[in-house]
């Protein structure tokens, strides 16, 4: 493939059939201001490519015969035959042959060009609003989306990163990317060469959460056979995050209020007071006000944390941002399982938007990574993704280590059988995946490989 023009700018991909047109492509990209490049039939198309042109110019008849073979493009990008023969009968067996649509030149060259005109403009609102113009040096690139109330979020956000040591409250549905958010702020501060140490409060018995944050001396209680440092002297010189801090018992609050205020620590059992050096970020799906008031959550505590407040929207909230990530997430997951990139359809888009993701960007990834395990090569259809979209995920692990993608699909058909008590037609359908496609997958697994 030969390029020019600048490097981080769309990309439009011409097959040449004949010469007959060459000229007009360059002409073309450098009036939209994209690249141009050189295709060969068999290839595909790069991920920044704005559309694929099939220029025919004479040699229309095997423009359709090469249409099976060259009108694969994926994630969405259109492939347009142009040529010189003016035949509605030819336009359609083009365009069911696989062809996007067919320009007729010179007469049709201002529609083209209107057309292509369009495919870059929208692909560098997907960019700007994805955030993939914000740079590598960016700590919140990893956020994507573009919604209003993501930007408020990520603007209060920008104002604190100046201020390491300032505590932050983070609030939001669980699977909005609070954890996220916080490694954000960390990177992007004065402390982002100190240790950021990550802690879900909710997750650990309440017994041991005291030794867990603060550590312990040999002999504090039974089987602490030897001393142990705490999360505090771990992330001492950088972050602190203790994830839903609203789990917190009543009687640690105490002592992590004194913690916060005095800067100093003490191990459970010991009589030595510690200094430390921690920026306190918290998070939480709770209403910690409505807590206060009820009395399960101390009220000084609550305004130490919550000096500044960041909250993350709901992505039923975020508009268009459910399409972004979901284009993020198919091609993350395809590059890690070495999958086709299947193409994001329209019917597809009008499901993620219709559907009310109460598990948030969480569970919009764990529906497309399941979606994309167990679908055919090709598209996803809103059956593969959205059926899956309430399930648990499987946890599959090999016996040394990750479990292979034949493990995780095995896997995840035998605990549909199980749960539909071996009924293979139930289990697809939840699957969203064909009987046959369910019976394929079995008969490799006997043989040791999904």
């Amino acid at each position: 493939m030969t390029s020019r023009n600048a490097a981080d700018s769309p990309l439009l991909a011409v097959i040449h059939l004949s010469d007959s047109f060459r000229a007009v492509w360059s002409e073309l990209a450098a009036e939209l201001d994209v690249r141009y490049a050189v295709l060969e039939p068999s290839a595909s198309p790069s991920a920044d490519t704005i559309a694929v042109i099939l220029a025919a110019g004479g040699e229309e008849d095997r423009a359709l015969d090469l249409l099976p073979f060259a009108s694969r493009p994926q994630n969405g990008v259109p492939l347009y035959v142009v040529g010189a023969r003016e035949s509605h009968r030819f336009a359609a067996e083009a365009v069911r042959r696989g062809a996007s649509d067919y320009f007729v030149l010179p007469g049709d060259l201002d529609l083209l060009r209107r057309t292509l005109r369009a495919r870059v403009e929208a692909a560098r609102e997907r960019a700007r609003r994805s955030g993939e113009l914000r740079g590598p040096g960016d700590p919140f690139r990893e956020l994507l989306g573009g919604s209003a109330a993501l930007r408020a979020t990520l603007t209060k956000a920008r104002r604190v990163l100046p201020h390491a040591d300032v505590p932050v409250l983070i609030t939001g549905e669980t699977g909005t990317g609070k954890e996220l958010l916080a490694r954000a702020l960390h990177e992007g501060g004065s402390r982002a060469d100190g240790p950021f140490v990550a802690v879900n409060c909710a997750a650990i018995p309440s017994q041991l959460l005291e030794s867990e944050l603060f550590g312990h001396e040999r002999g504090a209680f039974t089987d602490a056979h030897q001393a142990k440092r705490g999360l505090f002297e771990e992330a001492d010189g950088g972050t602190l995050f203790l994830d839903e801090v609203g789990h917190l018992p009543l009687p640690l609050q105490g002592k992590l209020l004194r913690a916060l205020e005095e800067k100093r620590i003490r191990r459970v059992g010991g009589t030595e007071s510690r200094s430390v050096d921690v920026r306190i970020m918290a998070a939480t799906h709770l209403d910690l006000g409505g807590a206060v008031r009820r009395g399960e959550f101390r009220e000084d505590l609550f305004y130490r944390l919550n000096v500044v407040s960041l909250e993350l929207p709901p992505l039923r909230e975020r508009g268009g941002d459910v399409e972004l990530l979901a284009e993020a997430f198919i091609a993350a997951l395809a590059a890690r399982y070495r999958l086709p990139r299947p193409e994001l359809a329209v019917n597809l888009r009008a499901a993620l938007r219709s559907h009310t993701w109460p598990g948030n960007v969480r569970e919009l990834r764990h529906a497309i990574e399941r979606a994309l395990l167990l679908s055919e090569p090709g598209t996803l259809n809103p059956a593969e993704l959205l059926l899956q979209a309430g399930a648990s995920p499987v946890a599959v692990h090999g016996p040394s280590g990750p479990a292979t993608l034949a493990q995780v699909i095995a896997a995840a058909v035998e605990a549909a059988l199980a749960r539909h008590h071996g009924n293979k037609s139930a289990a697809a359908r939840e699957l969203g995946i064909s009987r046959q496609r369910l019976q394929r997958i079995l008969d490799h697994a006997d043989d040791g490989d999904a």
